[in-house]
């Protein structure tokens, strides 16, 4: 790979990085704060979440390392990054289906962004990171849909 290619996708990769962590902080937030009648079924489905997320992040920044960059590790770094925006209203308990709804929404934004990163990383036939956003991509669009499917 180029040298620009290579910054290219790791560029991207910051981003989806980001966007995965303030996913996870949020994910691991409201399994702490979760209440009401879909307390034990949302406690239980938000642990395996963050859990497997939290793996991911790993990962995620070790490729932006293979690609010879740094990857981004701050709270002021995810902030400028992510996609995804901390939305108020959460300070007193919350109700589970705003938390399902925010999960939803935040997923789907992780979603598009490793779609776009995806294409970048196979333009430069970049396959390690492109197997690595397919599998992502397979995940969130899961729980995408798994979080969707308790709103109905």
């Amino acid at each position: 790979m180029s040298s620009t290619d290579r910054k290219n996708v790791a560029d991207g990769l910051s981003h989806f990085l980001a966007d995965a962590y303030t996913l996870y902080l949020k994910t691991h937030n409201f399994h702490w704060n979760v209440t009401g009648p879909m307390f034990n079924t949302l406690h239980v489905m938000f642990e395996t979440q963050y859990a497997e997320q939290w793996v991911a992040l790993d990962e995620i920044a070790e490729r932006i390392r293979a690609l010879g960059f740094n990857a981004p590790g701050s709270y002021a770094e995810f902030t400028k990054l992510s996609s995804i925006r901390e939305e108020p209203g959460l300070a007193d308990t919350a109700d589970w289906r705003e938390m399902v709804r925010q999960l939803t929404v935040g997923n789907e934004a992780v979603c598009r962004t490793a779609r776009s990163v995806l294409s970048t990383a196979d333009d430069a036939s970049d396959d390690p990171t492109v197997d690595l956003l397919t599998q992502r991509l397979h995940t969130h669009e899961k729980y995408a849909w798994m979080l969707r499917s308790l709103l109905q």
